[in-house]
């Protein structure tokens, strides 16, 4: 599936915030934002790192909702939180892309906008590929960029430990 920046990379650094959890510190918070190729003018610092990750909470809000116009509605809330006219940037030496901050907004607000941003691109090209791993007692998400869109896993551990798991009640059922 072909993304387009806010819907691949951006929601990918929302998926990577979420599952950096509630806990993440301002040194984390910087790996994934160097992971993800977002280039802040400067650190972030212990009080932007606990307001990313209220923000990530936010964000998996819309990964736990089952139904697609309840994650519609809650994107709709998160980007009327953000909301700034979007236009189109030039910097870095990078070709030209949308912006849905203002350049000279707060990092958090521009970090925020990105987020919200990407997975609401993500969202529209298809709603199925917004998702939580199906593993019980995994809380990871994802955005499913796989060719067939039937991601159901995190990871190939989580799938292989539930399909062991599922292999197991069914041995001893009969």
């Amino acid at each position: 599936m072909q993304f387009n920046p806010y819907g691949g990379t951006a929601a990918q650094l929302a998926v990577a915030l979420v599952n950096a959890g509630p806990a993440a510190t301002a040194d984390a918070v910087d790996d994934v934002l160097t992971t993800y190729d977002y280039r802040p003018a400067h650190d972030v610092d212990p009080a932007q790192a606990r307001e990313l990750a209220r923000w990530a909470d936010r964000l998996r809000a819309v990964f736990a909702e089952p139904d697609v116009t309840g994650r519609v509605r809650l994107l709709n809330e998160l980007l009327a939180d953000v909301a700034a006219p979007p236009y189109i940037s030039q910097h870095d030496g990078r070709a030209p892309h949308f912006h849905y901050a203002e350049h000279d907004a707060p990092l958090v607000h521009r970090i925020k906008a990105y987020t919200v941003g990407g997975l609401a691109h993500a969202l529209c090209d298809d709603p199925g590929r917004i998702g939580r791993c199906d593993r019980p007692g995994c809380d990871t998400v994802f955005v499913d960029t796989s060719r067939n869109g039937r991601r159901r896993f995190c990871s190939t551990r989580c799938a292989n430990q539930a399909h062991v798991a599922d292999h197991r009640r069914r041995r001893r059922r009969g």
